[in-house]
């Protein structure tokens, strides 16, 4: 039985200068238009880093952000590069150690907004609808229950937090306000599509995303070009369809497993975060992998 490779919490290239090390990605700069990021196995939950690492999580994540790249490149441009890694980091130990979980791309400058669309009443979607009958100033029918399938999938972005810190649901004039009205209004368009379309190929495959959020950049031209991660267990939340029932919180392949873990113990839901036991770190490493298989074979 092959060994499986050690588990990577944090990068240190030697070759590349660090530019930002973040809740999951260590990114470096490649000269002056490329970055190389580098997905670890470090995992979040509650905007909380914690101890323990998930070994195989960041190999699991690219491969799945690159087949979704490759899938909806059709509906718009993606940040990614084919330039080598051995035209870029010179040490063959650092280039084995981030193979598989590295990519390159363009840089590009961000949005400051997360543009999230829901398919499902789940998470802080389902807080706020408690609250206020709404989400992110949406208006909702009455009655709806936790993870109910909303009437049709809607746009709710947030402001992007730093580490550490919470992001912030907020409205479309606020969304207006911080990128303007000719990106908000595309950025929604391509968050919906998007969203629509993976989510119907997802379902043909035993997956439902209820919920994903997508970040954009603009290039040189000023037009919106999809970075960071997309329609992975990080970035979303993924139930098995076969198990889907309103109600209640679904079980899931993505972080959620680990959430409601956390919410079992007595912790603050602040730095530092508390360590996994064995069982939980491999039944989520277990998870991402199943999500992965699912969806790509």
């Amino acid at each position: 039985m092959t060994q499986a490779p050690p588990a990577v919490y944090q990068t240190d290239l030697s070759s590349l200068p660090l530019i930002q090390r973040g809740k999951v990605r260590d990114i470096y700069a490649v000269g002056d238009e490329h970055l190389l990021i580098v997905t670890t196995d470090r995992l979040s939950a509650f905007d909380v880093i914690l101890p323990d690492p998930i070994p195989g999580k960041g190999a699991v994540l690219t491969a799945m952000s690159n087949f979704w790249f490759a899938r909806l490149r059709h509906v718009v441009p993606n940040h990614l590069v084919d330039l080598p890694l051995e035209e870029i980091i010179g040490d063959p130990a650092e280039r084995e150690l981030v193979r598989g979980r590295a990519i390159v791309v363009r840089r590009l400058k961000p949005l400051p907004i997360e543009a999230v669309a829901r398919g499902y009443l789940i998470g802080s979607g389902w807080k706020d609808y408690q609250a206020s009958g709404a989400v992110c100033g949406i208006e909702l029918p009455a009655g709806l229950v936790q993870a109910a399938a909303l009437p049709e999938p809607i746009f709710t972005p947030a402001t992007k937090a730093a580490v550490g810190d919470h992001d912030e649901n907020i409205d479309f004039a606020r969304a207006v306000e911080l990128v303007g009205a000719r990106h908000a209004d595309r950025v929604r368009a391509l968050t919906l599509r998007i969203y629509g379309e993976a989510a119907t190929y997802a379902h043909e495959r035993g997956i439902i995303i209820a919920d994903t959020k997508f970040e954009f950049g603009l290039d040189a031209n000023d037009e919106l070009v999809l970075i960071d991660e997309i329609l992975t267990p990080d970035s979303s939340r993924f139930w098995p369809a076969e198990d889907y029932a309103a109600g209640s919180s679904p079980p899931s392949f993505d972080k959620q497993f680990v959430r409601d873990y956390l919410e079992t113990l007595d912790w603050d839901k602040r730095a530092p975060g508390p360590h996994l036991p064995a069982a939980i770190i491999e039944r989520t490493a277990a998870k991402y992998r199943e999500a992965l298989a699912r969806l790509t074979t």
